[in-house]
């Protein structure tokens, strides 16, 4: 679901705003039309959009890998490796579209000091998702170096 949050959804929101620009130049033969509120409007929307798709899924990272004591974080083509031990914080926003997990780092990291991602996805909306919640658990267990859950890597 990320490509489509990252990718998709920026060009149609944008797409939609040019064709509603568009048509009311093209319908009037490329003269400014007298109604200038058909420019406007669509501007204020592409900027204000272009902002909240900024804060809330433009710094999102591609893919988060689960491998036991660590995890493979690749956003791009750039990928790195966190040591749960490594993680002073796991804030999770079940609330949100979409779903937001936030990792804040001892080190920084390729890809700075919070590492945002989407939690997997999940048929229950506003529900608290099981996983994140053992992840949360297994960091715990990490920071205080006691064992914690053994997870396979997936």
């Amino acid at each position: 679901m990320t490509f489509f949050y990252k990718r998709v959804i920026p060009v149609v929101w944008f797409g939609f705003l040019i064709l509603f620009i568009a048509i009311p130049l093209v319908s009037s033969r490329g003269q400014i039309p007298g109604q200038l509120l058909f420019l406007i409007v669509p501007i204020v929307m592409g900027v204000f959009g272009y902002f909240l798709l900024k804060r809330t899924i433009f710094n999102l990272v591609d893919e988060v890998w689960d491998n036991g004591e660590t995890l493979l974080i690749r956003n791009g083509g750039q990928e790195q490796r966190v040591e749960l031990r490594d993680i002073k914080n796991v804030s999770y926003s079940a609330v949100i579209n979409p779903p937001r997990v936030t990792l804040s780092v001892r080190q920084p990291t390729t890809f700075g000091e919070q590492i945002a991602f989407m939690a997997p996805v999940r048929f229950l909306p506003f529900s608290t998702s099981p996983i994140i919640n053992e992840l949360i658990e297994r960091v715990d267990h990490a920071r205080q170096g006691r064992p914690g859950i053994s997870v396979p890597a997936h």
